[in-house]
């Protein structure tokens, strides 16, 4: 693509000036447009090392790139302390117009990760309730986040893993059967960490309906537990998240015995230490601020210790590159389950795995917080989201903001339908151009032939230069793990279109000026409807 073009070309230009040979310059959009195209401070990186003054540097530079020029570079220009500014040609501005067309849903998709393979492990829910916001915001953000990483040409491996062991399940079962009993939540006989939700009634009349003994504890669990399966599973596939290439389940690790092969090696390792009766892991060794408890003294593995055995399976099936997205509350289980990894000393990495956070999210309607769900007694479901503002609202606010920021779902805003609500605005530039290109009166097939000099207005040249950045925009998403840059820019580009729009008659009398217009708008549609897509939201074609 064009920025990759320019950039190699940088590249030579730097040997043949003599000024390094393993540098890679950076390229980005200047801050004012009439500063250029692109700009890099690479000259001003170079004047240290080289010791020399970064304008000095900057003049050689440019003197070598004078001597060599590019076919789609109309000027360099030096500003400030050694910037050095590159301003493109018209046409080649203009040139990704005819790329998109020809790439179609194509376009924008790169190879910079070809060959690697990519385990994202997201929503993670234990079988315990219905998936609330929380899990939604994990699965817009995880699948999402799958998908940029497959536009780089990885191949990923989606990963669910069900905490279906420990005391939350025992907690479980012990609800359902109280409920079916007759127990009341608010009844002295009720636990303090009982599950209240009209869904724990359901399922014990569920589980009696089938000619289950509520007495039989181990029966009641299995039954429970996998219809909170199915029932996420159902919430999901509404969600329009991609089907899972695996689901773990916790317990395996105990049957397996990778649970207890995973402490043995950790204690041969020399990293671990008995104290009140207690094992410890000195995670101290590898940066945590204190040592851990990995064996309890009442007996029973702190909640760590299987993390570690089951990130040792991810290892061991061949994922050197592991993303999990967790939520912030699970900041403090990193250090530890790297320090497990470490302390093995079996060859994974120090920074195994990466982790992408997100923080909850808050609920607002009607200007109040929604705090109390129907069904789930204490929280609000993915289920009502959807039910409330639809699969695509409720995908694209999700991802919209950086994962570890606090963010409220305002559903008066996620169903309005006007410039303030971003996915309608996106949605709604795609059902305008295409609206216009039904009008248009030329055959799509014609487009890629356009004579794109007919495009002369500002703000034509500004949308497709924010055309050409999808490409390095999906690239840089994927390998920064950044998902919610990508709602971001496709509002910039809905933004460039509809100021473009409202600039410049499209059906005009003129066929070759009609023939361009048309052109760059089909461009646009491609842009907003792969970001979409990738997004899992819908790119309609009327509103």
């Amino acid at each position: 693509m064009q920025k990759e073009q320019l950039i190699d070309w940088l590249t030579t230009g730097l040997k043949a000036a003599g000024l390094g040979d393993s540098v890679t310059p950076a390229l980005e959009r200047p801050k004012q447009p009439d500063h250029g195209d692109y700009a890099t401070n690479i000259a001003l990186q170079l004047a240290k090392p080289l010791g020399k003054n970064p304008r000095e540097v900057a003049t050689l530079v440019k003197a070598a790139l004078d001597a060599a020029p590019h076919p789609l570079v109309q000027e360099i220009t030096i500003a400030g302390p050694g910037f050095i500014n590159i301003r493109l040609k018209p046409a080649a501005k203009f040139s990704v117009v005819a790329d998109a067309l020809k790439l179609g849903e194509k376009f924008g998709l790169g190879d910079a990760r070809r060959g690697e393979r990519v385990l994202v492990e997201f929503v993670s829910a234990n079988p315990t309730g219905p998936l609330h916001t929380g899990h939604a915001r994990q699965a817009a953000l995880g699948d999402t986040l799958c998908n940029l990483l497959e536009t780089q040409g990885c191949t990923v491996h989606r990963e669910f893993y069900y905490n279906d062991a420990g005391n939350q399940i025992e907690n479980l079962t012990r609800s359902v059967q109280l409920r079916t009993k007759g127990v009341e939540p608010d009844s002295a006989g009720w636990p303090d960490d009982g599950y209240r939700g009209e869904y724990i009634v359901e399922i014990g009349k569920n589980f009696t309906a089938s000619g289950g003994d509520t007495s039989d504890a181990e029966a009641v669990r299995h039954f429970a537990v996998n219809a909170l399966r199915d029932e996420q599973d159902k919430d999901l596939t509404a969600f329009g998240v991609k089907k899972f290439d695996c689901y773990y389940l916790e317990s395996s690790l105990y049957t397996d015995g990778r649970v207890d092969k995973t402490v043995t090696a950790l204690q041969a390792s020399g990293h671990t230490y008995e104290a009140d009766g207690a094992l410890w892991l000195k995670t101290t060794d590898f940066g945590d601020d204190k040592d851990r408890v990995m064996r309890k003294t009442a007996g029973g593995y702190t909640y760590f210790v299987p993390d570690v055995a089951y990130h040792v399976t991810k290892w061991e099936r061949g994922f050197t590159q592991v993303v999990n997205i967790q939520g912030t509350d699970h900041h403090g289980t990193i250090a530890r389950v790297r320090a497990g990894l470490q302390a093995l000393d079996t060859g994974i990495p120090k920074g195994y795995p990466d982790y992408l956070l997100h923080s909850m999210v808050r609920v607002v309607k009607g200007g109040e917080e929604v705090k109390i769900s129907k069904r789930a007694g204490s929280y609000v479901t993915l289920g009502e989201l959807i039910e409330w503002v639809g699969k695509d609202a409720v995908r694209f606010f999700l991802v919209s903001r950086k994962a570890d920021s606090e963010f409220t779902f305002d559903i008066d805003l996620a169903l309005s339908q006007g410039e303030e609500n971003p996915v309608f605005y996106v949605q709604y530039a795609h059902a305008r151009i295409c609206s216009v290109l039904r009008d248009g009166g030329v055959a799509m097939d014609a487009l890629p032939m356009a004579d794109l000099s007919a495009l002369t207005h500002e703000k034509a040249e500004a949308l497709a230069v924010k055309i050409a950045d999808f490409p390095t925009l999906l690239a840089s998403t994927a390998r920064e793990l950044s998902p919610h840059v990508l709602p971001y820019y496709l509002r910039e580009v809905a933004a460039a279109f509809h100021t473009y729009y409202n600039a410049e008659r499209f059906l005009v009398d003129h066929l070759r000026e009609r023939t361009a217009r048309l052109a760059l708008a089909a461009a646009t549609a491609h842009v907003l409807k792969n970001g979409l897509q990738l997004l899992g939201v819908s790119a309609p074609e009327r509103m």
